[in-house]
């Protein structure tokens, strides 16, 4: 009984730790930061680089003009920035529709197989003649800013990597999907206290920058390019900054089925990340960044999702001791509140597959189908099952 306690609180705490916890350590450790240290701005008036816009696109034909449109409406100065398209294995017309755009500065650089988003990042980077990289995707429209902030974050030689801020755009605020934006949000905080503190773990694959000299041809068969740039970038001791005013947007998923496609894929390129990103787990040699990593990280991707099952099961043995009628005992309690919540997640799905809204059912059902994706994607790992190219989710 006294070991089942014990390992009911240890992973009850492990949770807790992974989803808030570490947001409330991380906010008291900024602040203190605050407090010692004064903060000094880097953006430099008269640093204008010139900057490459690296779009890899597969398919994205219903999307070109409006990215082409937006790119060429950012504030930078024109003259400086240069864009290169990678269409590897698009047969929708996707690089003959760029062309038309050649005499507006659009680099296309097509071949008919198909080798995945790094496959083309790895082959396109050649293409690339500046000192910084912006990466983006074909689907997404970047604020106005953008460049412009990400460059001045690059004034300090300091930073290796910059990355962006992923935002959701959603008419119908009511729907589960909609809850994409919610998580969003939190992450967005939780990257800007990360990056004050000293680093953001990992960058958006949205939008992200690199210098283009630190850039490392990435292993084929990896699942999640722009976690594994950014934090190699990080493990040469550059730091990854971030800016929530430099931002791509797009729409959510048309529904949660399609967003657990992408769950999926990211939680077995997150066990991937954590094999090949192992010496990061060296707190020793890495101090604060691989405090950051395995706390916002790592344990999202391991122990946090393992750890339900678990807590659900002793909890229900303690319950069961304690009596299910025992509403004083403290094991009782927090069963029921388990069971509510695992109830509101079941119903959250049904509501959603009949088109009804009810939010407050939509966070746990969320939060329910973003720890089952890690089951799922951790055995798609093992199995060898998940693809290297694209798996494009439906938009709402």
């Amino acid at each position: 009984m006294l070991t089942i306690k014990i390992l009911f609180w240890i992973l009850l705490f492990i949770v807790f730790y992974t989803y808030l916890g570490y947001g409330i350590v991380l906010l008291i450790l900024v602040k203190i930061k605050r407090l010692v240290c004064k903060q000094k701005s880097q953006a430099i008036a008269d640093y204008e680089p010139e900057v490459t816009l690296f779009v890899a696109a597969y398919n994205e034909k219903d999307y070109v003009d409006a990215k082409v449109s937006n790119s060429l409406e950012l504030e930078y100065p024109p003259e400086k920035v240069h864009q290169v398209w990678v269409t590897d294995g698009s047969d929708d017309g996707t690089p003959d529709l760029l062309k038309k755009y050649k005499n507006q500065g659009i680099e296309v650089y097509h071949e008919d197989a198909r080798g995945g988003k790094i496959g083309a990042m790895n082959r396109g980077i050649q293409f690339v003649k500046t000192p910084i990289v912006i990466f983006s995707d074909g689907n997404t429209m970047l604020g106005k800013e953008s460049i412009r902030r990400i460059v001045n974050l690059f004034a300090d030689p300091k930073v290796g990597c910059v990355s962006g801020e992923k935002r959701i755009f959603n008419k119908d605020k009511d729907s589960a999907a909609a809850t994409e934006g919610i998580y969003w949000k939190y992450e967005s905080k939780l990257k800007k206290w990360d990056a004050e503190l000293y680093s953001v773990v990992g960058a958006a694959g949205e939008l992200f920058a690199i210098r283009t000299e630190l850039f490392e041809k990435v292993e084929k068969d990896t699942l999640l390019d722009d976690f594994i740039i950014s934090l190699r970038i990080a493990m040469k001791g550059k730091t990854i900054q971030y800016d929530p005013e430099a931002y791509a947007i797009e729409s959510p998923s048309a529904n949660v089925k399609e967003e657990l496609k992408r769950k999926i894929r990211i939680a077995a390129g997150g066990i991937q990340s954590i094999v090949r990103l192992k010496p990061l787990l060296n707190i020793f040699k890495y101090g604060i960044l691989s405090f950051q990593f395995i706390s916002h990280r790592v344990l999202r991707w391991t122990l946090a999702p393992l750890s339900l099952p678990f807590i659900f099961l002793f909890n229900f043995y303690l319950a069961w001791q304690a009596g299910f009628a025992n509403y004083s005992n403290i094991y009782t309690l927090l069963f029921y509140a388990q069971l509510l919540f695992y109830v509101m997640a079941l119903s959250g799905w049904y509501l959603e597959n009949r088109k009804i809204s009810l939010k407050i059912l939509f966070v746990p059902y969320y939060f329910f189908v973003m720890n089952y994706a890690v089951f799922a994607g951790i055995k798609r790992y093992f199995k060898g099952q998940q693809t290297v190219n694209w798996e494009r989710a439906k938009r709402g």
